[in-house]
């Protein structure tokens, strides 16, 4: 999509880090923007953080949990701008729940968020970009922890390398329609992730509350940690841009992460290898 001026763009966690930076830089490239948020506050801030930015920015609240929601936010979003042509699903969060604690609450929400509101956004949004004609674009937000299993037994991991299936499914039918796909999957970036606890709707219980010296507890001081030190969410912004206007699959930002892809990747064709010779 080399011509974007005057798109329509609708983008999940759309209130903070990588989201609102994704909203910048399409505003900034003449794109109307719909920002979509769970957080009221937070929304109306960024929407009016973005107004001297370019194209028409807008906001709408949305629990992409609930697959009601985020149809009624594709409705709000057509009635006021008529076409959607890129749809990013950005909006997640981040769970602990390893193997001294697998708290069932705490899967269903990471991956009803990170998962399954991706399969929400689709669900709305695609039929309304393949109906007008036009093409259009879908980004979907993974992670570094979708391709390799640093984390360990995590539904964050599990929801990531979901994503990346997912998406890799969806580039290759959707392609001939001339819809592109491209999938996320940056490292460590300067965002609030980590306290995304404080949206956890009701239903799926508290958050659970991990020992310090636990393994599990160690893991996410020092996720926390790298968190803080990530790179700016706008270099991811940017990075995204350009795969959406050269129709690039797939998007990494932290290449020194190689190495770790590689150990999967060689254990993977070590075992087919060794498959072959039976």
């Amino acid at each position: 999509m080399q011509d974007l001026a005057g798109k329509t763009a609708f983008v999940t966690g759309g209130a903070s880090g990588i989201g609102l930076a994704l909203g910048q830089a399409l505003a900034e490239a003449g794109i109307n923007v719909m920002l979509a948020d769970i957080e009221q506050g937070a929304l109306t801030a960024a929407v009016e953080r973005l107004r001297g930015f370019g194209g028409k920015v807008r906001g709408v609240l949305c629990d992409v949990t609930d697959p009601d929601s985020v149809e009624q936010a594709a409705n709000e979003t057509c009635e006021i701008f008529g076409k959607v042509h890129i749809l990013c699903n950005n909006a997640g969060v981040a769970g602990g729940s390893g193997i001294e604690d697998i708290s069932l609450d705490t899967w269903r929400w990471v991956i009803d968020v990170n998962l399954m509101g991706v399969v929400h956004g689709v669900r709305s949004f695609l039929p309304r970009i393949r109906a007008h004609g036009e093409g259009g674009h879908i980004v979907n937000t993974a992670s570094m922890a979708g391709l390799e299993s640093g984390l360990g037994f995590s539904p964050y991991a599990t929801s990531k390398f979901a994503v990346v299936a997912m998406s890799e499914g969806l580039a290759l039918q959707l392609h001939p329609l001339g819809i592109g796909v491209t999938v996320l999957c940056p490292g460590f970036v300067r965002t609030q992730i980590g306290g995304s606890a404080c949206n956890r709707p009701e239903r799926y219980g508290p958050a659970p509350v991990l020992d310090p010296a636990s393994p599990a507890g160690q893991l996410a001081a020092e996720s926390a940690r790298l968190q803080q030190a990530g790179i700016d969410p706008a270099d991811v912004a940017k990075r995204t841009l350009s795969a959406i206007r050269n129709d690039e699959l797939y998007v990494f930002t932290h290449p020194e992460m190689h190495d770790d892809v590689k150990k999967r990747f060689a254990a993977i064709e070590a075992a087919m290898d060794e498959a072959a010779t039976r």
